[in-house]
């Protein structure tokens, strides 16, 4: 997983240490989180981002997500009218 929150951190003017205590985390957290070695919580995702006036998309990249598969096409519904 690769994230922005360096970018974003960093367009705050905020440390990792200020981004820490302001989501309730350690430090080593916030290096973690950048470097893409933690996956968070829903909750800490979505505490990240509202701290860096971001969206949960904005700042996580989910590249080693399988593709998700075409569905096949739906057999067409046919109404058969008699006269």
């Amino acid at each position: 997983m690769q994230t922005r929150i360096k970018e974003y951190r960093n367009r705050l003017l905020l440390t990792q240490d200020d981004l820490a205590k302001k989501v309730g985390v350690r430090r080593e957290t916030i290096v973690f989180l950048e470097q893409g070695k933690y996956n968070p919580s829903l909750k800490l995702a979505h505490d990240v981002a509202t701290t860096l006036n971001a969206t949960i998309d904005e700042l996580f990249i989910f590249d080693d997500e399988p593709e998700t598969a075409e569905l096949p096409e739906k057999p067409e519904s046919r109404v058969v009218l008699e006269d």
